[in-house]
């Protein structure tokens, strides 16, 4: 069976506000998990940012050295993991959390060859604490976990926003959509829809990227449909 990685942003978690954990939020976005689980056609592996609790990239407004905010939002990251995770197994998705900052008490530590066996025996897998080191965007994360599982797609969920765009669409009215682009492209253009490391390693390992709007009802499915939606990256041949 195929692989696939979906990224989630943090932000989405937590609602209107984008801070903590919106249980509607949360308990709607299993639902549309599983309805793409149920397609039986991927196994699944999810990476969740941690955005909603605290951004790395904030540190100098706040005072904080760089690494140790960091650390605080892998640990975001954690927490969102586990409130996915719950979420999915009410929605009656098997799911299993894997993290790359060692917390033995709460959660197992990841390795290639446990995810790789969880994904086999059909669970779902949430990859959390991003790469497990700092100066690293979930973003990078989730291409290196595609890397590891061998998936040949990302789902890149974005929240409001239904693709790639030349410009900000929220800001210029008359910003253009793309409807396909190469891992080049992005780098090249440096277009703000990921982190640069996370395009490179994309391209050098073939791996698609489908950019799209999670807030449209049922998109996580159609995307694993193979239906148009959003932006689709891919390597230039």
């Amino acid at each position: 069976m195929k692989r696939v990685v979906l990224k989630l942003s943090g932000e989405a978690l937590g609602g209107k506000s984008g801070v903590g954990v919106d249980p509607i939020v949360i308990t709607d976005l299993a639902k549309e998990i599983k309805a793409a689980y149920d397609l039986k056609t991927y196994e699944i592996g999810i990476v969740v940012g941690g955005g909603n609790f605290f951004r790395g990239r904030d540190a100098e407004k706040i005072g904080i050295e760089r690494v140790e905010c960091d650390y605080m939002g892998m640990t975001g990251t954690i927490l969102n993991a586990i409130a996915l995770k719950n979420a999915l197994v009410q929605a009656g998705c098997p799911t299993k959390v894997l993290t790359c900052l060692e917390l033995p008490q709460v959660l197992e530590t990841y390795t290639v060859s446990e995810a790789n066996k969880l994904l086999e025996e059909g669970n779902i897998c949430i990859f959390a604490g991003g790469t497990g080191k700092p100066f690293f965007s979930t973003d990078t994360a989730t291409l290196l976990r595609a890397v590891d599982i061998k998936a040949s797609l990302v789902l890149m969920a974005k929240n409001g926003v239904d693709g790639v765009y030349d410009k900000d669409p929220n800001v210029d009215k008359n910003a253009k959509k793309y409807d396909i682009l190469t891992h080049r492209d992005v780098l090249k253009e440096k277009l703000q829809v990921m982190d640069l490391t996370a395009a490179s390693i994309a391209d050098e390992n073939d791996i698609n990227i489908l950019v799209f709007d999670m807030s449209l009802k049922g998109a996580i499915k159609t995307a694993l449909e193979g239906k148009k939606i959003g932006t689709l990256i891919k390597k230039e041949r």
